[in-house]
């Protein structure tokens, strides 16, 4: 199976200048725990609910006032629309992530595949190897 058959298609996107109340407030209206950030067109990195809680929450920072830039994770770990769904498997486990973008042949973001989708759409068993591997302690 191809990655391109178990991602989620649509991406949304927070600027790196939004403010972190911004970001939660999107995950909450898309029903989403991550978003890619972008700079102009470049994407620098994903800020989770997590990342929120840790880096903001619970330093004292004021969501409104502090930026989406103040919390994220840097980088991006990617993938290819065309990629077998093991090899992606295999990046989580080996990264320790539970999203990885999407991309086109013409490194377009396509899409992100997380580990609820591989749980809704592969086998249970591949699914509970993705997960067993991400979440043990590196």
């Amino acid at each position: 199976m191809k990655v391109k058959d178990v991602k989620t298609p649509k991406v949304e996107f927070v600027r790196s200048e939004d403010s972190i109340k911004q970001a939660a407030q999107k995950m909450e209206e898309l029903d989403v725990g991550a978003l890619p950030v972008v700079v102009g067109n470049d994407m620098i990195g994903m800020i989770t609910d997590r990342d929120i809680v840790i880096r903001t929450v619970a330093q004292g920072l004021d969501p409104e006032k502090h930026k989406v830039v103040d919390a994220l994770t840097e980088g991006v770990i990617s993938c290819k629309e065309e990629d077998d769904v093991q090899a992606v498997v295999n990046l989580m486990e080996e990264k320790q992530i539970r999203r990885v973008v999407v991309r086109d042949d013409a490194q377009n973001v396509t899409g992100i595949v997380s580990l609820g989708d591989l749980a809704l759409n592969i086998q249970k068993d591949v699914a509970g190897e993705a997960l067993r591997g991400v979440s043990q302690p590196a």
